[in-house]
């Protein structure tokens, strides 16, 4: 039988897999509880049903897919529904959450007698006939959500511990989330100190392949710099606050921090970063 897959919550990414899934016959459904109307459309664009929370125990798979500053709370407030629930969905903790954390949201959701899988998101939210979107899942129940994979998700399996899948996310993403961070920081002090023109002159002639790849990342950084904050650092955590590279990391979490704010204000960094890269881009 095709198996019933509850996602929390249809954000972009909870979306667009629950478009994938529903695409292949798949029932998703999703709690609609606090979000907002956006969310409620995406999540009926997508073919999910919303229905109550302690409805989801009724899924054979809860992926949790929220902002990482928030994912030790949902697992909280989920628990008492998996505790209450005799038949209980596996437990998928999808997000961008240092393996310290994830052990704690799995010791949260496994108190209530649920299994429980530890995965990791790597790509854009899925588009159709791609496969960019990666789902890496890890822990001793892991091999079972590969039988998504017969409906239209791509999900690989991690040998190693629990918390396998989460130490790739976080090494993956302080590698680009990191650059480009660093990227935006240093076009914005060229900018202050006078010399933007001569940086990208000399990116345009000696570094064009980062230059496009800066060109790409960082205008689709705006919009989600809030959510990166929290997952920055989370990853230097993950690298240890007592190692030096775990200021570079919190550095760049406050960065997208102070990104985030000026996307809410008047933009006028977010101006110059555009600004930049648009003039190296033609």
């Amino acid at each position: 039988m095709k198996p019933t897959v509850a996602i929390v919550a249809p954000g972009n990414m909870g979306g667009g897999i629950g478009r994938r899934l529903a695409e292949h016959k798949i029932t998703v459904l999703t709690t609609l509880a606090g979000r907002s109307a956006e969310s409620a459309r995406r999540a009926h664009a997508a073919g999910m049903r919303a229905v109550d929370e302690q409805h989801l125990m009724e899924a054979d798979f809860l992926l949790s897919i929220v902002p990482p500053g928030v994912a030790l709370t949902l697992a909280k407030r989920f628990a008492a529904h998996f505790a209450a629930a005799d038949r209980k969905p596996i437990f998928v903790d999808c997000n961008a959450v240092s393996p310290a954390t994830m052990r704690r949201i799995a010791e949260v959701i496994t108190a209530t007698g649920a299994r429980f899988i530890a995965a990791g998101i790597i790509g854009p939210p899925p588009r159709e006939n791609s496969t960019n979107t990666k789902i890496y899942a890890s822990g001793p129940h892991a091999a079972e959500l590969a039988r998504l994979n017969e409906y239209g998700l791509n999900v690989r399996v991690l040998d190693g511990s629990l918390t396998a899948a989460s130490a790739l996310k976080m090494s993956y993403a302080g590698i680009t989330k990191g650059f480009t961070a660093l990227g935006a920081a240093m076009i914005l002090a060229a900018t202050r100190e006078g010399s933007a023109a001569a940086l990208k002159a000399e990116l345009a002639e000696s570094q064009p392949a980062l230059m496009s790849w800066l060109a790409r990342q960082i205008p689709s950084m705006y919009a989600k710099a809030y959510r990166w904050v929290a997952e920055l650092d989370e990853i230097a955590a993950f690298v240890g606050q007592d190692r030096p590279e775990a200021t570079m990391l919190s550095a760049a979490a406050r960065l997208y921090e102070h990104i985030a704010a000026d996307s809410r204000t008047d933009g006028t960094e977010i101006g110059i970063l555009d600004r930049f890269l648009d003039r190296l881009s033609r």
